[in-house]
């Protein structure tokens, strides 16, 4: 039914349960999997004011992160018995980078969390899910 699925995280509780869901179905269909991350583009440019050093510390704790995200996502994956690659959309809005993602990788699915993280740590989702749903060309499936 579903040859490639495309799940988005930001590392969230909600996400974490859309990963999940994402991962027992890919094993159940023998599913690819590609699990996204997206940083959004306004996030570091909120802090181009706060100076260099402001810069370069948030962009460092962003980094580390997303690599603990997406290497979780892939332990996930590995304990699941699915095997799945990981990416990382810098600088994007987070709808448009996972539409794009799942038309550039052939995905025919994509799996989401309703909503996700909020304030200074957003990364990912929200209202997004919905934007996602409005624009895909694919099956989206939300995970509350």
């Amino acid at each position: 039914m579903y040859k490639h699925i495309l799940i988005a995280t930001d590392g969230s509780e909600l996400s974490t349960k859309g990963l999940d869901q994402g991962l027992k179905l890919a094993r159940q269909l023998g599913s690819k999997v590609t699990v996204i991350t997206v940083t959004d583009m306004w996030a570091s440019g909120a802090l181009a004011v706060a100076g260099p050093a402001t810069i370069a510390e948030y962009d460092e704790a962003m980094h580390a992160a997303v690599k603990d995200i997406l290497e979780e996502a892939a332990r996930f994956a590995s304990e699941s018995g699915v095997k799945c690659q990981t990416r990382h959309i810098a600088n994007r809005y987070p709808a448009d980078a996972i539409v794009e993602t799942s038309q550039e990788m052939g995905a025919d699915l994509i799996v989401m969390a309703s909503h996700g993280r909020r304030g200074f740590r957003k990364m990912l989702l929200g209202s997004q899910t919905t934007e996602v749903l409005t624009a895909s060309t694919v099956p989206v499936l939300v995970v509350r």
